[in-house]
């Protein structure tokens, strides 16, 4: 049992620690019930008004940030070169809080009127180029099936066989190749992954569950949905239109270079951020993965890991990052109750609640290079590099 050697689960990043985690863990046997009744009964209430104070700030933060960005090429021209790249990091990070709200709308945390949900969700997720009603359905199927290795919707690993690796000695030739051990070569594809990984994902599902076809968050008849999804997609996708359209009237009207500097560079930072959030949620050497053998519920929603980010991201991120674990045992739980729940289930949880406070640098580095493949046999699964 885990307890038995003493295991932490606050990540330290040292290999013998690994190696027992991997020979000594046993599955959580806790039930929701047991989680649910640790947590005080006001987290799970939700406060429509509230909740509309946090899209307000963000709001208003966002159109500060605009209205102070029109007199940068005003500046002397040393001084825009420092204020822009300063403005499109402080956007992105608004922006990304933006995104997390909209997050909470898919899982009608944002209010008890689905109504309210769907049209807020709606809304702001189209502003920033998200197709709300296709990915609220995907990320509602990854929440019931997080860390199953045929269910699950996003960072699904690959695994031995999928990366040419039938044997021991094709894994250590594999380590010792130039292109895989290059440093420089990760750092590339590290790039690739937060700047092009979140479209990718909706575009052609990439990192997702492989459905053997095209599967696209942009076309109802994909594998995801289900008939009766149909006509929400085909709202999700004119919601885009209609701000691709408005993008395009911008251009017009201000030009394509003023549409670049105020929307598409701090969408991108949105991006890098979601993508960053996302999969250092779900990627770490402890954190394991299952086949239909060992896999219910509770063990996927804690099969993932809180991470700090420090006061101010936290907050910009609504806690979306070093509350995650609460957050995939109750979904419809709001942001703001998330922190006090999180100190309750860690009462219970124990040796179980993982948690990370390194570098984010450091982090996203650590879990690119010691998660590449899962076993292709076996029902309970860690990653190894």
């Amino acid at each position: 049992m885990v307890n038995d050697v003493g295991l932490k689960r606050r990540v330290n990043g040292d290999a013998e620690l690994k190696e027992k985690q991997q020979k000594t863990f046993q599955p959580p046997n806790f039930t929701i019930k047991e989680l649910r009744d640790a947590v005080p009964n006001h987290c799970f209430e939700r406060d429509t008004f509230r909740s509309f104070m946090y899209v307000a700030v963000d709001l208003a933060l966002i159109s500060a940030l605009f209205y102070v960005a029109t007199y940068i090429d005003s500046l002397p021209t040393t001084l825009r070169y420092i204020a822009w790249p300063v403005y499109w990091f402080l956007q992105g990070i608004v922006g990304t809080g933006v995104w997390v709200l909209a997050h909470e709308c898919g899982h009608q945390a944002f209010s008890p009127s689905r109504t309210i949900n769907n049209t807020v969700g709606l809304i702001l997720h189209s502003a920033l180029l998200v197709p709300y009603h296709s990915w609220r359905i995907s990320h509602s199927k990854h929440h019931k099936a997080t860390g199953h290795m045929t269910r699950d919707q996003v960072f699904v690993p690959s695994t031995r066989s999928e990366l040419g690796l039938d044997s021991k000695k094709d894994e250590e030739d594999h380590d010792d190749s130039a292109i895989m051990a290059a440093p420089l070569m990760d750092l590339a594809w590290i790039f690739i992954m937060l700047t092009f990984g979140w479209p990718a994902y909706l575009l052609w599902n990439a990192s997702g569950q492989d459905y053997k076809q095209w599967t696209s968050h942009f076309h109802h008849w994909s594998p995801i949905f289900d008939e009766k999804d149909k006509g929400q997609i085909i709202a999700s996708v004119l919601g885009i239109f209609a701000t691709i359209g408005a993008l395009f009237y911008a251009g017009q009207v201000y030009g394509s270079m003023a549409v670049v500097k105020f929307y598409i560079i701090p969408y991108l930072w949105v991006n890098f951020w979601l993508v960053l959030i996302t999969f250092l949620q779900h990627t770490d050497p402890l954190l394991p993965h299952y086949r239909n053998n060992e896999w219910n519920f509770v063990r996927g929603a804690l099969a993932t890991i809180d991470r700090d980010y420090g006061f101010i991201l936290n907050a910009a991120f609504h806690h979306i990052a070093d509350t995650h674990v609460a957050h995939h045992l109750f979904s419809q739980m709001p942001h703001y109750h998330a922190e006090e729940a999180t100190e309750a289930i860690k009462k219970v949880l124990g040796d179980y609640y993982y948690f990370d406070n390194r570098p984010l640098m450091q982090a996203l580095w650590h879990s690119w290079t010691k998660c590449r493949f899962v076993e292709d046999e076996g029902d309970v699964l860690f990653f190894k590099n």
